[in-house]
């Protein structure tokens, strides 16, 4: 795949600017301030509690790690012989994390994994990337500048093998780097004892020096066996401990590091955690999480949950493709200030202007809600600000129940469909999200499908559903539940009751089996398959069989009640956003459009009210690439560049006639031509001309039709 590396974000605060420019946008709206804070507020819990579930579910991985560097250099007291103790010395501690194709989030995760280490094993950790260390020298200055807590600028160190730590030059080597150890150890060893007890526990009296290559398949295979080599023959003095970062499979050390080079590491395997487990834990904890009132309509997730499938395998930009659906939600929905918590949303519908209360009335549910009310409510709805406040209040409680309630049997169902053979609707819970979302799912043939499965399940595995149904719905924050929970109780004690029942039956079953294996004549066991199979026909079915086929028909009932589509509910513009449209065109790059865009239209983007389009002419003082641009597109299949010159001079003198006078005309002319030569070389450079075999003097066109 390939993977966009974009320069690592500062963290900056949401500037009064921001919300100017929110305003500029929703000017004819007199809540632009309150959607905004409701948006800013609202993204700002989404982005903490996502932060919060990436740190526990590292929490295994990370503890795991930890555990490995605090023995790692303690073992080699711990042998018994020298020439053991003195073949464990030269073996690196080697750590093959391995984080899954999901490039674009092992950043995170490693800067998370960082931060663990500094807190509980060391304080001395580097973090190399291929791109900065193409040689062994750019190596050693960045992890000595990265160690020594300095500055390290690897363009102005080319030609240098120094690092500038205070007042003095430090020479990049391993030697200096061993020094420069033993002078920290020391150091701290002549701290006061109550400073050197507090480092001490945190970190030990010699802690390691971690190296984490972040991309360890971009790295080079001399740089890195080098490397690996050099820091072999000093493991004595300096406790280092190498970290690789793993996109692939383990199999990549061995395929970059010859024997002789790899068997100087003593390599330890670990793995993250899945990526689509991630998701679908996000998924869970978040979109179909009752403190976010901000929902996804079934093709918006289906847009993201595609991207995340086909595309990365990014959770990161799942996320930041979330974040999008919230702001263009907030900027699009006029209503979108009653996407908050329910009480709040009380209390900002009964204070609804009578713009916004047209909005209301606007809204294809609540048109449709006003049609399956009698005339004089009708009228009502229609004429009344009050009464409209007063229906949007309940309604918006009403969504509210609904969505607690949704999720719950959701859950449910995935209890059920998640232990079935062959999954008809979906392993996990998005994807049976999605199709609960899409239309009736007990209109579907998926649906029918897990049903007639559900009716086959043996006891032991309906008892356990059961239970873990008892424990979602007894969790749960909805209070409709109380009767269902009795119901599968009922059930939980009827199973039991049959148990002894069922045990009659099977050494009945059991009896039969055997007599049936006696009889080995071929006509008296085929005579007897044919009474067992209209036996079976005619036989009545049993109390387990007829109780399983009650309780699945109960779940299917709960299924009809509470998963309706939310398109079905009233109201449901306000809390999900459905315009998967504007989601596409952000996410789903169209470069050629933007490009002719640009070049055709440079006002779209710099929004220069010179360069307005005035009757498909062409201005003056729009930028050369812009000029040739349109010139060529006048042109056939060969462009003459002496007649393209003519005509962008032609253009540009129309501006600059006026200044003739500041310089001769043949500097004119040269300026000119040096601007056209760049000009067309930036095309040739954007694939839109080619030079030309046939003419000299020509270039071919590459690019024909309208965007």
């Amino acid at each position: 795949g390939c993977f966009v590396f974009k320069p690592s974000p500062k963290k900056t605060r949401v500037s009064q600017k921001t919300a100017n420019d929110f305003r500029e946008r929703n000017d004819d709206s007199e809540d632009a301030e309150l959607r905004f804070v409701t948006c800013q507020s609202l993204w700002n819990q989404i982005k903490s509690e996502t932060e919060q579930i990436q740190e526990d579910l590292n929490t295994q991985l990370f503890d795991n790690l930890v555990s490995f560097l605090r023995r790692s250099h303690s073992e080699c007291q711990e042998k018994t012989t020298e020439w053991t103790c003195r073949m464990k010395s030269r073996e690196i501690p080697t750590a093959a994390l391995i984080l899954g194709v999901n490039v674009t989030d092992h950043d995170l995760t490693l800067k998370s994994l960082s931060e663990v280490l500094q807190d509980n094993i060391t304080p001395y950790i580097a973090l190399l990337e291929a791109k900065d260390c193409p040689g062994i020298k750019n190596l050693m200055q960045k992890l000595m500048g990265q160690l020594m807590n300095c500055h390290i600028d690897v363009d102005s160190l080319e030609d240098e093998d120094y690092v500038q730590v205070s007042q003095n030059r430090i020479r990049c080597s391993m030697t200096s780097l061993v020094n420069w150890y033993e002078s920290v150890t020391k150091k701290t060893d002549s701290e006061t004892p109550s400073k050197k007890r507090a480092s001490s526990s945190r970190h030990g009296q010699s802690p390691p020096v971690v190296v984490i290559f972040k991309d360890m398949e971009s790295f080079t295979t001399k740089v890195l066996q080098d490397f690996i080599v050099i820091s072999s023959q000093h493991t004595r003095e300096l406790p280092l401990v190498l970290i690789f970062g793993i996109a692939t499979s383990p199999m990549v050390i061995h395929s970059l590091l010859p024997h002789s080079v790899s068997s100087l590491l003593c390599i330890e395997l670990f793995q993250s955690l899945s990526c689509k487990e991630h998701l679908s834990t996000i998924i869970d904890k978040v979109l179909l999480a009752a403190q976010f009132p901000f929902k996804l309509g079934e093709k918006v997730l289906q847009i993201l949950i595609n991207i995340f499938l086909y595309h990365d395998f990014s959770v990161q930009n799942f996320i930041k493709g979330f974040q999008l659906c919230i702001v263009e939600h907030f900027y699009a929905q006029p209503l979108s200030v009653l996407c908050c918590q329910l009480v709040e949303a009380k209390k900002r519908a009964n204070s609804l202007s009578h713009d916004q209360c047209e909005n209301i009335r606007r809204l294809p549910s609540f048109r449709r809600y006003v049609e399956s009310q009698a005339s004089e409510k009708q009228v009502a709805l229609l004429t009344a600000d009050s009464i409209v406040k007063e229906v949007t209040q309940k309604l918006l409680e009403d969504l509210h129940v609904y969505h607690e309630n949704y999720v719950s049997v959701l859950r449910c169902l995935h209890v059920f469909t998640s232990s079935l053979p062959k999954y008809p609707l979906g392993k996990q819970i998005r994807e049976l999200h999605c199709a609960c979302l899409e239309n009736r799912v007990w209109e579907t043939e998926e649906y029918e499908s897990s049903l007639q499965l559900a009716r086959m399940l043996n006891k032991s595995d309906l008892v356990t559903m059961l239970q873990q149904c008892v424990e979602i719905l007894v969790s749960s924050s909805g209070k409709e539940f109380d009767k269902t929970v009795e119901k599968l109780k009922e059930f939980l004690t009827q199973f039991q009751k049959l148990e002894a029942e069922a045990f009659q039956e099977q050494d009945v079953s059991i009896s039969s089996q055997k007599e049936l294996r006696k009889k080995t004549d071929l006509y008296h066991l085929q005579k007897t398959l044919l009474e067992l199979k209209e036996s079976r026909r005619s036989k009545k079915l049993t109390k387990f069989e007829m109780l399983r086929f009650e309780v699945v028909d109960y779940i299917d009932s709960l299924v009809r009640s509470y998963l309706v589509p939310a398109d079905h509910k009233t109201l449901h513009e306000i809390l999900y956003f459905n315009t998967a449209s504007v989601l596409r065109a952000h996410l789903n790059a169209a470069p050629r459009i933007a490009l002719h865009t640009a070049l055709n239209n440079p006002y779209c983007y710099l929004k220069n009210q010179a360069l307005k389009p005035d009757g498909g002419s062409i201005s003056n003082k729009a930028p050369d690439i812009c000029i040739v641009y349109k010139l060529h597109l006048e042109c056939g299949r060969l462009i003459n560049l002496v007649d393209w010159l003519e005509a962008f001079s032609t253009v540009v003198m129309a501006v600059e006639g006026p200044h003739a006078d500041a310089a001769s005309s043949d500097q004119v002319d040269d300026i000119i031509h040096a601007r056209f030569i760049r000009a067309v070389s930036e095309l040739e450079l954007l694939g839109f001309i080619k030079p030309s075999k046939q003419k000299t003097d020509h270039v071919a066109r590459l690019t024909w039709g309208g965007c």
